[in-house]
């Protein structure tokens, strides 16, 4: 089960996910995605934490200590896997009564998924639900200069690619746990 594809988010939200949390993350894509839309480039991946632009204010309270601002362009020398997962499911809505009744189930601040569904407000605002498991020993690489900027996706070179099972993994949450979930939120996406 080897993994080429690693999925950038907030190192926050990673966490978030790597401890059962949450299953959600909410996106439209970056600057520097093909026409700047996302679109999942791959259903297993590594999560990438990334530090630039996580601003404490955007979270629900019991996250904000969690983060430390950093410069603009700044990232560690290392880049640190704590994470992998599986993307389940994708939904895509433009509906903001809907993106506001999904706030129990993830970690930011009603206005964070509002700007997220405003920006670009022709373009629908995805909602991943993600099967997290957690790697038991934190994989570590070096950072390459082509993982930077603006973008939802990295492919890693094939000599830095990872196999999981090597090391071992855990999932974040129970499978009925995270089955009950997924039918949650599908129930508020499909409501009408």
């Amino acid at each position: 089960m080897v993994i080429t594809t690693a999925l950038k988010e907030w190192a926050v939200a990673v966490d978030a996910l790597a401890q059962g949390e949450t299953i959600m993350l909410l996106r439209k894509g970056g600057i520097k995605e093909a026409q700047g839309q996302f679109s999942a480039q791959a259903q297993r991946v590594l999560l990438l934490p990334t530090f630039e632009h996580q601003k404490p204010e955007l979270l629900k309270p019991a996250y904000r200590s969690a983060v430390t601002p950093v410069a603009s362009g700044w990232h560690p020398q290392l880049m640190t896997f704590k994470a992998w997962a599986d993307i389940t499911h994708i939904f895509l809505t433009d509906d903001a009564d809907r993106v506001a009744a999904l706030s129990a189930f993830h970690i930011w601040q009603p206005q964070l998924a509002q700007m997220r569904l405003n920006w670009k407000p022709k373009q629908p605002l995805y909602v991943l639900l993600l099967r997290t498991y957690r790697l038991i020993e934190p994989i570590t690489l070096p950072w390459q200069s082509v993982y930077g900027g603006c973008r939802s996706w990295i492919t890693l070179t094939p000599v830095m690619a990872i196999d999981p099972s090597e090391k071992g993994s855990t999932a974040a949450i129970a499978d009925s746990d995270y089955m009950a979930q997924c039918q949650a939120i599908a129930a508020v996406l499909s409501s009408s």
